[in-house]
């Protein structure tokens, strides 16, 4: 198992968003996290990623408790995230801003190599590399910014939301490139309400209400699950 939450309450002041969840990621998955806006995706994420504080529980990453491990040293074990609305940096260049993603690396060779395979994943990138951030369309910028997270080379990978605000045919790009990442042995944990995509390729989903877990599957059996057909994806 790489990931485990295990009973994991976060809190806002008074106001807790996370009640007591527990989810598992096992190495070499798609693992997708649903829920509609406001059920708790964004605050698992920080809480995994080391950006919010828990109130009780417990994070283990690949054998390790990093319950109370600063954020930073998780990007160094292998914990990396994508996060919504893409936080590029905009005056950067594309390269730069790969670059950034690089940043807890010394090993020139891997780094260059790694590069390469994320300018071959994303070909708009490399036509644009020399091109500021916020120059990009909002397409671009997400594979951009999941471009920067691959640079750390990541054991696994954290996407929220990397559909949020693109069109559908740029949509369907992101996931297949979602896939493709898995495929080439990057671990995903996928945060998205776009459930439809994110079901059709999960190989595990959860489903989240109002910061509880409500369902767990194979994303197959949630896609045809009814009450999820109904909730999420627009079908009666």
């Amino acid at each position: 198992m790489l990931l485990e939450l295990d009973n994991v309450s976060v809190s806002y002041g008074r106001i807790e968003a996370l009640h007591g969840i527990s989810l598992t990621v096992n190495e070499g998955e798609v693992v997708a996290l649903i829920g509609a806006n406001g059920a708790g995706k964004t605050t698992t994420m920080r809480a995994i990623s080391g950006t919010r504080a828990l109130s009780g529980g417990r994070i283990t990453f690949n054998g390790e408790d990093i319950s109370k491990l600063r954020a930073d040293l998780r990007v160094v074990r292998g914990l990396c995230q994508s996060p919504e609305g893409r936080q590029i940096f905009p005056g950067m260049t594309v390269l730069e801003n790969l670059d950034m993603g690089a940043y807890t690396r010394r090993d020139h060779a891997g780094i260059a190599a790694d590069l390469e395979r994320v300018l071959e994943m994303f070909p708009r990138l490399r036509e644009r590399r020399k091109q500021a951030g916020g120059t990009l369309s909002g397409g671009e910028q997400q594979m951009l910014a999941v471009g920067r997270a691959l640079m750390s080379r990541p054991k696994l990978l954290l996407l929220d939301e990397p559909s949020m605000g693109l069109a559908p045919m740029i949509i369907q790009q992101i996931f297949d490139i979602i896939v493709e990442i898995n495929q080439q042995g990057t671990t995903v944990l996928l945060v998205e309400q776009n459930a439809q995509q994110a079901l059709s390729r999960a190989h595990r989903a959860y489903v989240l209400e109002t910061g509880r877990i409500v369902k767990e599957g194979t994303g197959q059996e949630l896609l045809h699950d009814p009450s999820i057909k109904e909730a999420y994806l627009g079908v009666a």
